[in-house]
């Protein structure tokens, strides 16, 4: 399987707009890999994308993606879905349009039930933009658990009973990548996590000590929702996982790619991500 990192960055994508932190400077000045989209992932054997954070046209343009036939999403976060409009602008040709000539292959969008549902609800001036993106044409949606594709099995495992949010096992019949870039914590117990090639995990914070000196103490609330690195080597250890990769990475962290680079160098079999990264899979 050939799976690439489109976007690896937060809820604030980098640089944050104004912002004239070390971090935010860097990545204006270098581009990538310190600079970071929203959240999302490619899936180059089924022309597949999950997510579409409010820069995805930016993300697909610097990764030079040529194709895509299906969109996932893994929930309804504005910071995955608010850049949806990338429907109209993969699969509307307005000059064919205005002589009769409609979109003969519309784009799959996939989620699970309740997720479409939220989808749904998202508006524009002509109601929701996912059924306008229907009713031009442009995209069939359809709720998914599962997904069976050129020799590659998706199942989508719910975070917990309200089913608002996936985890996504990617696997063929030797290869298993888990994906799970969102409010996965506490994260699911499904015996398909075990010996994953690949964990891409999001949501966790990266130090102790954060942007401008912020001290995470041991009381802070962001605990409660966000994984800590100690949490992720018990995932890894628990899961009997090949590697850890993790994504999802906040400019509140304040650290660069340089920062990750060092780090990661503490730990066995984890990696943090960057924008156009390759996941790199055993091939037996």
């Amino acid at each position: 399987m050939k799976i690439k990192i489109i976007g690896s960055g937060g809820c604030v994508s980098i640089p944050r707009p104004l912002c004239q932190c070390r971090i935010c400077r860097e990545a204006r000045i270098k581009g990538v890999p310190y600079a970071r989209c929203g959240c999302s992932l490619y899936l180059e054997d089924l022309n597949l994308l999950i997510d579409t954070p409010e820069d995805i046209n930016a993300a697909l343009n610097r990764a030079d993606v040529k194709e895509i036939d299906t969109i996932l999403f893994s929930h309804a976060d504005p910071d995955h879905t608010m850049g949806i409009r990338v429907i109209e602008q993969l699969k509307m040709d307005w000059l064919a349009r205005s002589v009769g000539i409609t979109c003969s292959q519309p784009l799959t969008v996939g989620a699970m039930p309740e997720i479409t549902k939220e989808l749904r609800r998202q508006c524009s001036k002509y109601g929701s933009m996912l059924e306008y993106y229907e009713d031009m044409g442009l995209a069939k949606v359809e709720n998914m658990n599962h997904m069976d594709k050129n020799g590659i099995h998706i199942e989508f495992v719910p975070v917990d009973e309200s089913g608002t949010v996936t985890v996504f096992v990617i696997e063929n019949h030797h290869q298993k990548v888990i994906y799970a870039p969102c409010d996965v914590k506490p994260f699911p117990d499904h015996l398909l996590f075990y010996k994953a090639d690949v964990l891409i995990i999001g949501n966790t914070i990266v130090g102790d000590h954060l942007k401008d000196g912020f001290v995470l103490d041991e009381t802070n609330d962001l605990r409660k929702e966000l994984f800590v690195m100690k949490e992720i080597v018990e995932l890894k250890d628990k899961y009997q996982i090949g590697k850890v990769i993790i994504t999802h990475l906040e400019e509140d962290w304040g650290k660069s790619y340089d920062d990750y680079l060092r780090l990661q160098k503490q730990y066995d079999g984890i990696e943090f991500a960057y924008d156009g990264m390759k996941i790199l899979l055993p091939t037996s």
